[in-house]
């Protein structure tokens, strides 16, 4: 039926559903980013489709990325009403995690996250063995 002959969408869509898989367009997506530790990839206006198999829900994104630098983040992208990190500096939420974990303050944090070159979890420990 479906191996080496012609397909159509239908044949295409019986076969998943033996399979047990389904696939679900996601409609009016704007934007898709994917942040490394260095870098964005900017997907504007991507089509997005969710494919469930047995339980396992992925996310396919059909797109031409604009890649950039994590520092280039627009600045009304963070117009959050509180201070920003600097666009050289850690993410926000870097910040935010250490000021909680090692209960110390902004600039404590931000010390901290230089010395463990944007590490989170480095800054944390180095913040609760240097106390003891």
């Amino acid at each position: 039926m479906i191996p080496g002959g012609p397909r159509n969408a239908r044949q295409m869509e019986q076969m998943m559903r033996r399979l047990g898989m389904t696939s679900e367009p996601i409609p009016d997506v704007e934007e898709v980013i994917v942040r490394t530790r260095s870098k964005e990839h900017v997907f504007q206006k991507p089509e997005v489709t969710a494919l469930t198999v047995q339980g396992v829900r992925t996310y396919q994104v059909v797109g031409q990325p604009v890649i950039r630098a994590r520092s280039a983040v627009p600045p009304t992208e963070s117009s959050g009403g509180s201070a920003a990190a600097a666009p050289s500096g850690p993410p926000e939420e870097d910040i935010r995690l250490v000021m909680d974990q090692a209960n110390v303050s902004r600039e404590e944090a931000l010390e901290a996250l230089f010395q463990a070159k944007g590490e989170p979890a480095e800054a944390i420990m180095k913040i609760l063995t240097r106390s003891r």
